[in-house]
Order: structure tokens, then sequence, then C-alpha cells
């Protein structure tokens, strides 16, 4: 399933909008945004697979919102929902997934639909790139190299088997984007790869995890859940 937000200024052309999308099986959470600002705070607050957008809206509109969202490493589909149908060339210049003119029909809509699916699909196969900075070089290393992060302020140090790197990303905000990827929390400063942990050391007040021979700290808090999540991936303590 996908989850969208649905952006117009107009608030029954975004409560029609929605209403439509909730009928399709292949949407699941709908966000709704009465303007440019709002969609761009969905985006930092939820995960979204697409957006459908109101070119004309007041301040930010929904061509401004693609030209941010372009710059994104992964940038969710976009989908024009508008009754201008002038400006659909320079929607597609923006690498606009669709263009849907208003009023819209359900069964014009399914075909967005099928087509923000079917790019999840091709998305979710590929593997995710992490931008690096290393010694003034831009480096591109894949996500499942990473054997666990490291806090260091407002900064978190990749480690991966050969070697770290220091990128400009709160432990916090890895944590919430990499969660579903398989990446757990289990100390204020780390967060590991659940299927790069070799081995678990549970003792009376302290726990810790091996990865690649480095052992990492089990806070109490963190243990809980990290047992959990051991058991699904059938990691077995020591």
């Amino acid at each position: 399933m996908i989850n969208v937000v649905v952006a117009d200024d107009e608030l029954p052309a975004v409560e029609e909008l929605a209403y439509l999308l909730s009928l399709d099986s292949r949407v699941g959470t709908i966000h709704r945004a009465n303007s440019g600002a709002e969609a761009l705070k969905a985006l930092e607050e939820f995960e979204v697979d697409a957006l459908f957008l109101d070119i004309h809206m007041p301040a930010l509109s929904g061509l401004d919102i693609a030209r941010v969202i372009s710059r994104f490493t992964r940038p969710p589909a976009v989908v024009f929902v508008t009754a201008d149908e002038d400006q659909a060339l320079e929607a597609f210049e923006l690498a606009a997934l669709d263009y849907v003119l208003k009023p819209v029909r359900p069964e014009r809509l399914a075909e967005s639909i099928r087509r923000i699916c079917e790019l999840a699909e091709e998305e979710s196969a590929k593997p995710e790139v992490v931008t690096v900075d290393q010694g003034g070089i831009t480096k591109m290393i894949l996500r499942d190299e990473i054997r666990y992060v490291q806090a260091q302020g407002d900064y978190a140090r990749l480690h991966t088997k050969d070697g770290s790197y220091l990128i400009r990303v709160p432990l916090n905000d890895l944590e919430q984007q990499w969660g579903s990827a398989g990446y757990v929390r289990i100390h204020r400063s780390y967060l590991v790869a659940m299927d790069k942990i070799d081995t678990v050391k549970l003792a009376t007040g302290k726990a810790a995890v091996l990865i690649g021979g480095i052992e990492l700290p089990v806070s109490r808090r963190a243990l809980p859940y990290l047992r959990e999540r051991l058991a699904a991936n059938r990691v077995r303590p020591l």
C-alpha cells in the first residue's frame, strides 16, 4: 500500500480527492494539506510515497514543491491535480509522474495510483545509497554495507567493513529513517544493523553486541526491544 499527501488550498477539493483515494485498496494513509508549507511539513513527519498537488496555491505552488523535492535523494512521486491544462509541459519537466485534470474521474485516478505503485516497487528493489564526503571527495556507499552508526553530536559516523564515514545527520534522524530497513537503536550512541550482529552478550546488569569483532554496549532501556528483535532474527545470545 502507498501513503500519500493531498495538497490543495481549497478544502472541498482536498476532501473530495482524499475520499476518492480512500476508495482504492492500494492507498494506505492519506495526509491532508491546505498549503504548500503543510505539504512539506507532512513530508518531514511521515513516510510518503506520493503527493497529489494542486498547481495554483498561495506562497508555495505545486510546482514550487516539486522543485524542492527534486533535490531529495529519493523523492516521492508527484501527481499534479489541476484545472489548468497549460502547465503540463513544465510539470513533466519537473519529473511529474502524472498530470490529472479536474474534475477528477475515478478511472483516471486509478491509473495514477497504478503508476505510483509500479514506481514504488521499482524503488524498493533498488539498494539504498548514502552519499558521504571523504577528504573532500564525494563517495557513494550502499546502506547495506553499514554495520553500525555512532552518534557524534549533530553528526553520525557510519561504520562499514572497510572504514568509517562522518555525515551531518543526527542519530535520531537515522533511527527514524532506517528503522524499517532493520536498524535498531541499542544505546543513545549506537544504531546497529540487526543482520550484522554476530553475537549478543548478556550478563547481570550489562549487555553488549558483537559486530565484526567490535563490542558495542546495549542500554537497559533498549534491551527489551532488542530481545524481541533478536528472537525474530534468530540471533543467539551468549
